[in-house]
């Protein structure tokens, strides 16, 4: 940020990232024009993966498990071919594949088995505590909430949940699943370039 030039901005979060892009809203609310939050939750994720707390209890047995057999579970992480978790990913229909281009969640897959694993699940163990629900009240800047309709990972009624409590939020629902940025890409690139564009001038 500082090296681009400052403010204000628009933050964005995918996923994991809504977390993030609340909590730098709450770091710096007066350099922030808006914010986007795409198929994402306030927070305490592996409480709602799935709309069911089951990431939660089994978490911290799989930490152990994976510091355990440290080596071992590195390797076969890092060995899996992101071909093969795109492929489970379409079978198993986590996403729409009739409405994607492999090729354009290929590098996603790509950058999850290149992520250190027992980090990663530390990570995820941190974003399970954590919660920005109490500043959703307090957000004074427009607020798009996309979600999509069939995103078993974050079920549709946690964003309907954060755009209910944020004053200005303007929440759309789109037919896909947790990448409608991939699978509906014209259609969110057309309702960002216009909240983007309706925003008060800085």
């Amino acid at each position: 940020r500082q090296a681009i030039g400052g403010g204000p901005v628009v933050l964005f979060g995918h996923s994991m990232g809504c977390q993030v892009a609340l909590e730098g809203y709450r770091l710096r609310p007066d350099n922030v024009r808006g914010l986007v939050l795409i198929c994402g939750s306030s927070g305490r994720i592996t409480h709602t993966f799935k709309g069911t707390d089951v990431m939660a209890q089994l978490l911290p047995r799989v930490i152990h498990t994976v510091d355990k057999h440290m080596h071992i579970a590195r390797g076969l992480w890092g060995h899996l071919p992101p071909e093969v978790a795109l492929r489970i990913a379409m079978i198993t229909g986590e996403v729409d594949k009739a409405a994607i281009v492999p090729e354009d969640l290929l590098p996603y897959m790509k950058h999850m088995v290149d992520i250190d694993l027992p980090m990663f699940l530390r990570m995820l163990r941190s974003a399970g505590e954590h919660s920005a629900r109490d500043l959703l009240p307090q957000i004074k800047v427009p607020v798009l909430v996309l979600a999509g309709e069939r995103d078993s990972f974050t079920p549709t009624r946690y964003a309907e949940e954060m755009a209910a409590l944020i004053p200005k939020a303007e929440l759309k629902v789109l037919s896909g699943t947790h990448v409608i940025p991939i699978e509906r890409k014209d259609q969110v690139a057309e309702l960002i370039e216009r909240f983007v564009a309706g925003l008060p001038a800085a």
